[in-house]
């Protein structure tokens, strides 16, 4: 057990050290490893006993193994397939082959070398999506690309650190251990046991410790829950952080899913930073001295690799140039994984001491150096590439009834009708150059973000009655209707909507009048296209009505169900055939 002294000194170091970088506008995870440098045997050597720490620590990577399975819910990664299975398996795949082919033509042999590639393919998602959110990029294009890349490889670790046990030679031999299908029937044991048992046990104990209403014994039964399938891995010979993922999955979509993820959230956080602290500590500062030349090449060719790599595969995948460029640059660095894997692959005899630690060593500087490539290719072009930024255009006029935010063709049509009728409004566009343009054509608008709470109290939302909410980036349009909702109650708001996933995030926000994006002009062509086969006037306005009145059913009863994949397929299916015998009885009904 870790003693008390050496508790004490873990956490004043946690503390020190983590304040320092975030001050510094630098990664949490960054000051766990440096306090875990300065600490460790290679530094002021207050502690001696890493693998002890090491032990204890890895509980982390199981919770976060089973936190990660708890957000994975089946619609969230239907929506984000294409990210996820799609640029995400390319990203792993490319990487791995590339900087696996790197480590062969090197000497290392297959197996080692395929470890080697894929644990380096992997990145840091506490990491990245830390760097990320603390510079607002989480929600751009990039962002969620990382984001559904950064998914992908937490799926994909879980069948490595299953696998990775059953290729270890066996002791005194070279040859891998045991039949292969023997460690697969070892996984479906499990995977069986988990889910089975999660369907009769797990669930109905839950709910009958949600009764009682007692906060601790509920955590309790949440680490008990993690810790007993952990070991029902470990039994299997499979790895622990396997078995947390498994029951992560199964309690997803369950209704204590965001109670576990609440309860076990201080202490995911605590045993992962103390993780990255014996990382720290476990690095082997000496090769810094018996093999630099080694070690920075090492680390900056796997760096250069991932960066052209991934930036390639974003332009591929259809983003722009610059949001290729950030997505290459916000992924190079390794991963909490890579630690895992080369530890575990060492342990197993497949990777030799020396290499796993230099292999470790080149991770951490990554870790360290990956967000300092990230501010710095930020300031390069912002600095030499970026337009100059002009500031917000200010507000003259006050008191006026509407407020329209966004002025592209949407709501360019609402001002015109609105300019005819005398009705005077502020119009706000966050685009400059959209702005200039506009101009040209004698409309008054005013350079600004409307998701800023500063600009839109100074657009007069405070005594405006109405807000046109038509920007075209979903995001912003949703982050808008949230503040305005918040800090303007008074204010009604009629949105835009590009498509119905975006009229739910609306209506997830508050906001009633959802009008969707070219859902009228549609309507209005499908009349027009009707009187051209035949139908009367009348009777073409009067079909369009009623379909117009189901659609708008379905879509309150989709967004019911929005979250159920299931629930919200059949209420389509449903939908749609309620909709054939409505028209049906038309067609059947006697002239």
């Amino acid at each position: 057990m870790i003693s008390l002294a050496q508790t004490a000194i873990l956490l004043a170091a946690a503390v020190v050290a983590v304040s320092l970088f975030r001050f510094a506008r630098l990664s949490s995870i960054l000051g766990y490893v440096c306090a875990g440098l300065v600490i460790g045997p290679w530094g002021l050597n207050l502690i001696g006993d890493v693998d002890r720490i090491m032990q204890v620590s890895e509980f982390g990577i199981v919770l976060l193994l089973f936190i990660i399975g708890l957000e994975l819910q089946p619609t969230r990664l239907w929506v984000m397939r294409r990210v996820v299975f799609g640029l995400g398996t390319a990203q792993v795949a490319l990487c791995a082959v590339l900087l696996g082919a790197g480590a062969w033509a090197l000497g290392e042999p297959p197996l080692a070398a395929a470890v080697i590639g894929f644990g380096l393919s992997l990145s840091s998602t506490p990491l990245v999506l830390q760097v990320l959110a603390e510079r607002g990029q989480l929600k751009t294009q990039h962002g969620r690309a990382a984001f559904g890349i950064l998914l992908f490889q937490d799926l994909a670790v879980l069948p490595a650190l299953a696998l990775l046990p059953l290729l270890a030679p066996l002791p005194g031999t070279h040859q891998a251990g045991g039949p292969w299908w023997v460690g697969l029937l070892k996984l479906l044991a499990v995977i069986a046991v988990v889910i089975g048992g999660g369907r009769l046990l797990l669930r109905p104990a839950l709910r009958i410790v949600a009764r009682v209403r007692v906060g601790e014994v509920f955590t309790a039964a949440a680490l008990l829950t993690v810790i007993a399938t952990a070991l029902l891995a470990s039994l299997a010979g499979l790895s622990m952080a396997l078995g947390a993922f498994l029951a992560g999955v199964l309690l997803a979509d369950s209704e204590f899913r965001h109670e576990l993820e609440a309860d076990l959230e201080p202490f995911k956080g605590l045993l992962l930073g103390l993780f990255f602290l014996a990382v720290g500590m476990s690095a082997n500062l000496g090769l810094l001295k018996s093999e630099p030349l080694a070690l920075l090449a090492l680390t900056g060719g796997f760096l250069f690799i991932k960066v052209i790599a991934v930036s390639a595969l974003g332009r591929l995948a259809g983003q722009r140039a610059d949001s290729a460029r950030r997505l290459g640059f916000a992924l190079p660095a390794g991963g909490e994984f890579a630690f895992v894997l080369f530890t575990l692959a060492a342990r197993q005899r497949i990777l030799d001491a020396a290499t796993s630690d230099l292999l470790i060593l080149a991770v951490t500087l990554s870790m360290m150096l990956g967000p300092l490539l990230l501010i710095a290719h930020e300031s390069f072009i912002k600095r030499w590439l970026a337009p100059p930024q002009q500031p917000y255009d200010a507000i003259e006029e006050h008191d006026i009834p509407v407020i329209i935010a966004g002025f592209g063709r949407f709501g360019q049509i609402v001002a015109r009708i609105l300019r005819v009728k005398g009705l005077p409004f502020t119009a706000l566009d966050s685009s400059q150059t959209h702005v200039d343009f506009v101009r040209r054509f004698g409309n008054k608008v005013y350079y600004g973000d409307a998701s800023r709470l500063d600009l839109l109290r100074a657009a007069g939302a405070e005594s405006a009655q109405i807000l046109v909410l038509a920007i075209d980036d979903v995001d912003a349009s949703t982050r808008t209707a949230v503040l305005a909702r918040e800090q303007f109650p008074r204010l009604k708001i009629f949105a835009r909507a590009r498509n119905r996933q975006h009229a739910f995030a609306l209506m997830d926000a508050g906001v009633q009048d959802v009008i969707r994006d070219t859902y009228g002009s549609s309507l209005e062509m499908a009349a027009s296209v009707l009187e051209a086969l035949g139908e009367t006037p009348a009777a073409a306005r009067d079909a369009v009505r009623r379909f117009r009145q189901h659609d708008e059913a379905t879509l309150a009863l989709q967004y019911q169900v929005k979250d159920d994949e299931t629930k919200f397929l059949a209420t389509t299916r449903e939908s749609a055939q309620q909709l054939e015998r409505l028209f049906e009885a038309d067609r059947t009904r006697p002239e």
